[in-house]
């Protein structure tokens, strides 16, 4: 099993992924551990003195300003974890909580927030025995970070609450860790609100969602150009000379993508046969295009991504040295911020959201193209077998339809929402867990769209009798057959063929069944 080794300076991509989807095993590094017992030195010497210090010897949120005494510390903590436990609604993925763990770990381990090795070791030891807390849908606003879902997540830690085994079966936390000889932890000041303030949960959202849309926009690619050849399509506009006079890097790759599928096809050039055309529809020539510059939202939104990993996101945070009022061992300080603000992460989570919701449209409109005998240059009405006593799938378009409308309502921003709370103390937030949220039911329903364009462009390559596809496209319709999507013939239950369709793109199989014959695809 891979181990993923946290030291001070951030973690991966790969290394989220890993630990939210394949179980990872988490160790914490010596330099880690160095670094928190330092950070920790530096609370207890600021807790031992009778200044107030916010988060530490204070009230949180609106109320601050009142200093809380040494003997209600403790209580204090357990409090903040207790009270902001607060979520409501279905319980979201394993694999959102188990990067939402992953990354306040990450953060604890930097030395920024005071945290006691012991906790930090605690959490690692969670994630390990597979214990994944239950984190609801709702409860949070995206600024003091992603506060209920972990509060949840730091209520396990105390032994309270509720839980998953490793057998996906849901019991007390208490029992859970008793279970996997894991003792609860006794929160300490400053404790509570550094589990609890962060953007791991939208991040973590971030990460697996860029994961997820790689493997997309390279589907999203291969059966643009397999509807490009089930319409005769010409596969001139794909030519690198008229990309590199619009050198946008994703429109590039997408074309790149395109006519490597596309080589050796006997189906392109046929524009000009019977009913002669000068130039494609939009929705296939401008593939590229569209395509390209959701890749570069990736690639901004990959950028955003990688800033944060490698971020300490906490309020407060320890610093060593410096000039504040409230001196620790060292000079060490804790300093009140504003970096639990989710805005960078929530803008991106919605510009995915957007470039997404027109991926799915043109490919939504290159599949009623194709079931259109109108446009579709000699294909049967709806592909189907023998229209009129069959209706083909004109069926499979409505729900392909259906889903690019949804995926237009879930592009509108969350981000561009905010709403007061805490007494008017937050009085602007990021709605960036909202944000997230969507994303991911946007990405299902990309996967679907996706998935429809293949069902049919299959079909119409293989009705184009006397005409050979490309070698990468007969390894597609080779592959999909095989994995259970049947192909042209009477009317049949569409909804298993669908399925498997959707399977077949979701596990990345249509890009590894394409990359034998083309190479890696961009």
């Amino acid at each position: 099993m891979h181990t993923v080794v946290l030291g001070t300076s951030g973690v991966s991509a790969a290394d989220v992924v890993a630990v939210a989807r394949a179980d990872a095993r988490i160790e914490l590094s010596e330099e880690a551990v160095a670094a928190l017992a330092s950070a920790r030195a530096i609370v207890d010497a600021l807790a031992a003195k009778p200044e107030p210090v916010y988060g530490v010897s204070t009230g949180f949120g609106a109320l601050a300003t009142r200093h809380i005494s040494q003997d209600l510390r403790a209580q204090l903590q357990r409090n903040i974890v207790r009270s902001h436990a607060a979520g409501m609604g279905p319980r979201v993925e394993r694999e959102v909580v188990r990067a939402l763990m992953f990354l306040r770990l990450k953060t604890v381990c930097s030395g920024h927030t005071g945290v006691r090795p012991e906790v930090a070791q605690t959490m690692a030891d969670v994630l390990n025995a597979k214990i994944t807390p239950v984190v609801h849908e709702y409860g949070s606003l995206g600024c003091s970070g992603d506060l209920a879902p972990l509060s949840h997540c730091a209520l396990t830690l105390m032994g309270e609450g509720d839980a998953e085994g490793p057998d996906g079966v849901v019991a007390p936390a208490g029992e859970l860790l008793a279970a996997h000889g894991i003792a609860p932890v006794e929160l300490r000041e400053k404790e509570g609100l550094a589990l609890l303030n962060g953007t791991d949960g939208m991040l973590g959202m971030l990460v697996m969602a860029l994961a997820d849309l790689e493997n997309l926009y390279k589907s999203a690619d291969i059966t643009a150009a397999l509807s490009l050849e089930a319409l005769l399509g010409t596969d001139k506009v794909l030519a690198p000379e008229l990309h590199a006079i619009r050198p946008h890097p994703g429109q590039g790759a997408s074309a790149a993508n395109m006519l490597a599928v596309l080589k050796g096809s006997e189906l392109t050039g046929h524009h000009q046969d019977d009913a002669p055309r000068v130039q494609d529809a939009y929705s296939v020539r401008c593939a590229p295009q569209v395509a390209g510059a959701g890749r570069d939202t990736m690639a901004h939104a990959r950028l955003v991504a990688e800033r944060e990993l490698a971020s300490a996101v906490d309020n407060p945070v320890v610093l060593p040295g410096g000039t504040s009022q409230a001196f620790g061992s060292g000079g060490g300080r804790v300093e009140s911020n504003g970096n639990f603000h989710g805005a960078p992460v929530a803008y991106v989570l919605d510009f995915l959201a957007i470039a997404a919701a027109d991926l799915g449209s043109i490919a939504e409109r290159r599949t009623d193209r194709l079931l259109d005998k109108n446009r579709s240059h000699g294909l049967p009405p709806f592909l189907a077998d023998d229209a009129g006593v069959d209706s083909g799938l004109m069926i499979a378009q409505y729900a392909q339809a259906a889903l690019v409308s949804e995926m237009k309502r879930l592009a509108v921003p969350a981000s561009a929402d905010s709403i007061p709370s805490s007494a008017m103390q937050e009085d602007h937030v990021s709605m960036g867990w909202s944000a997230a949220r969507k994303l991911r039911t946007a990405i299902d329903n990309l996967t679907r769209i996706v998935a429809v364009e293949l069902y049919a462009a299959t079909r119409g390559i293989e009705l184009r009798e006397g005409l050979r596809p490309a070698p990468a496209s007969r390894a597609v319709i080779d592959a999909v057959r095989a994995a259970g999507v049947q192909g042209p013939g009477p009317d049949r239950f569409l909804a298993p063929d669908l399925a498997a369709a959707d399977a077949f793109v979701r596990g990345g199989h249509l890009v590894a069944a394409v990359e034998p014959v083309t190479g890696p695809l961009a």
